[in-house]
């Protein structure tokens, strides 16, 4: 049977403006309620009051009001008339049953007609169409919708809770120099005639136990467009150190410090292709051997990612950085009317590599790396008369702004001897690396299962820094060199012990990274830097406290006790390369959580 849409909503679509739809609608969705007030008002009025039926009165009364428009009203009362005639002609003659309740129409009885559910809902559902569009056109806040710049922010960020212990050998030396701490304050006096102290010395012997430490970054990222988006991230720390944003508690129970962990931009102007600039993550894919987890980098960089194959089953990957290590100060030397030439210290890094799906159990990749920090090694200073009143050396911006241990060290001034007093001249020394570096990196990984559901992923890490050279490092300290020598004593070209390799070999069996509640893993592995392998100031924080010139082993685990928040540790047994006995071990137990 063929269904006709009700005359009351053809005129209701005829109206003209949204608010007087919007209440004409919701009069025919109360209409039940109204009918019944109405009935009841109708007993106390008149008889001719009571021979129009009740939507015509309301139809008169919303436009008498002013609620309607005129022509909108005689729309509406128009086919509530015809309604009502067609109604009453086509109404059966009524005949009594016994036992049925009346149907007479007593005087004072009001007939209502009757609202189909189905036209109700309709009018219902174009009012709300009509209201939302209506709300979206002039900025209203629509009901469960969020504003839409809001939905291209995404905040995201981390923490971790440590327990850290440092055991060292008893046997270790304890003469191991801060150089670090010098060259971040005031120089060492080397003349053993006039120093008055001893250098600054790292603890080597007294074990570091229970320590609380805790890790907390915050971040904000907006997407600008689909090509666009930018990023801040806050972190903790408990000092500037560019490798570790690892706090340690305690300390009196003081406030603790937030960093710029990260600011950039980033645009991809081809698919694949992004360009990103300011302070942002690592965008090479590296081990702790070189850089640390931690590090961020500054300038700008571009990195280039696709899948490729008919079937998509692999992946090829370059990254180009330009990285400014640091600036010569702009008024070097400070008390000074002539200023040293500009200084920069750089990093070049560039990097392509793949992945291969060999098939649903078995994915291989790897990369190769070349790196290439530019005038970071460390220059011997023309000769400063500091007893005459000078107060600095022309290269002490050679100088590292930030080192661990482990590289090769050199003397950086040539310091004038006072000619009436040479033996009780003051020789305050700043120390910078005697080698340069240029780092080849080669890394190759094999994921596949050892049984189903257990995964296992084997890396294989190797570093060559190009730039390693004995000689070239004796002729530019010109001798002065302070550490890496074998066990003689002796302090000569043929008694220094270094090296410019690395390597790393590790096994991960299980989830690498757990995420969801139940997910694990366990790991081994080995790790070997010898000491001018790469520069010490921007590797693994933990392992062997930092540097080069470490090997050992290291064994961990993880387990998700839940959504993204899972319980690990690590056993870190480290010792020295060359040089004097330095054996670390170090336990480390997280509690993590990512958001």
């Amino acid at each position: 049977m063929k269904t006709l849409a009700h005359p009351f909503s053809s005129a209701f679509r005829r109206a003209r403006a949204p608010g007087l739809r919007t209440l004409a609608g919701a009069l025919v969705l109360a209409l039940p309620t109204l009918a019944a007030h109405a009935q009841t008002q109708a007993t106390s009025q008149a008889a001719p009051a009571a021979k129009e039926s009740t939507m015509v009165q309301l139809i008169r009364g919303l436009m008498s009001s002013g609620a309607l428009a005129k022509d909108v009203g005689e729309a509406l009362l128009a086919q509530a008339q015809a309604e009502a005639l067609a109604s009453q002609q086509s109404q059966p003659t009524q005949r009594r049953v016994a036992g049925a309740p009346s149907t007479r129409v007593d005087n004072g009885d009001v007939r209502v007609t009757y609202v189909p559910q189905t036209v109700r809902d309709q009018i219902r559902d174009e009012v709300k169409a009509e209201v939302m569009a209506q709300a979206k056109s002039e900025g209203w806040a629509a009901p469960n919708e969020t504003p839409e710049w809001s939905k291209r922010i995404h905040v995201e960020g981390d923490v971790r809770v440590r327990n850290e212990s440092r055991l060292y050998a008893g046997g270790n030396s304890d003469q191991v120099v801060n150089f670090a701490a010098i060259n971040k304050g005031d120089p060492y006096d080397v003349n053993p005639n006039t120093a008055a102290e001893l250098p600054p010395l790292l603890n080597t012997r007294e074990n570091r136990s229970n320590q609380w430490r805790v890790r907390a970054r915050l971040g904000v990222v907006a997407d600008l467009s689909e090509s666009t988006h930018a990023g801040v991230r806050l972190a903790s720390g408990s000092d500037d150190s560019p490798v570790s944003t690892t706090q340690t508690l305690g300390g009196g129970l003081q406030k603790k410090a937030l960093w710029l962990d990260q600011a950039w931009l980033s645009h991809s102007p081809l698919d694949g292709l992004t360009l990103t600039g300011g302070r942002f993550g690592n965008p090479f894919q590296t081990t702790e051997l070189l850089f640390s987890s931690d590090l961020n980098m500054d300038g700008v960089a571009a990195s280039f990612r696709r899948a490729v194959g008919a079937k998509k089953d692999a992946e090829v990957f370059a990254s180009l950085g330009f990285i400014p290590l640091e600036y010569l100060s702009s008024d070097f030397p400070s008390r000074s009317q002539d200023k040293a030439p500009s200084q920069s210290k750089w990093l070049v890094g560039l990097q392509a590599g793949g992945t291969w799906k060999l098939n649903d159990s078995n994915r291989v990749g790897g990369s190769l790396g070349y790196f290439d920090f530019h005038n970071i090694s460390g220059e011997v200073s023309a000769a400063c008369a500091l007893y005459a009143g000078e107060d600095h050396c022309s290269t002490d911006w050679s100088r590292p702004a930030f080192m661990q241990k482990g590289n090769t060290i050199m003397s950086i001034r040539d310091i004038a001897l006072n000619p009436n007093d040479p033996a009780n001249t003051p020789t305050p020394q700043y120390f910078g690396l005697a080698s340069q570096f240029r780092v080849l990196d080669v890394a190759a990984r094999w994921d596949t299962e050892v049984t189903t559901g257990f995964p296992l992923r084997l890396d294989l890490n190797y570093l060559r820094n190009t730039a390693y050279d004995v000689k070239e490092m004796f002729s530019r300290a010109r001798g002065n060199i302070l550490n890496n020598y074998g066990g003689s004593g002796a302090t000569t070209q043929t008694a220094f012990r270094s090296g410019g390799n690395a390597y790393q070999v590790q096994a991960t069996l299980g989830t690498v990274q757990p995420q969801l509640k139940g997910q694990w893993h366990v790991l081994a592995g080995y790790r070997r830097i010898e000491p001018d392998a790469v520069p010490d100031g921007y590797n693994d924080a933990t392992f062997h406290g930092g540097g080069t010139n470490a090997r050992g082993f290291i064994i961990g685990g993880a387990y998700a006790f839940d959504k993204n928040a899972w319980l690990s540790g690590r056993w870190m047994s480290s010792k020295e390369v060359v040089g004097p006995p330095l054996s670390i071990d170090t336990l480390l137990i997280d509690f993590n959580a990512r958001f």
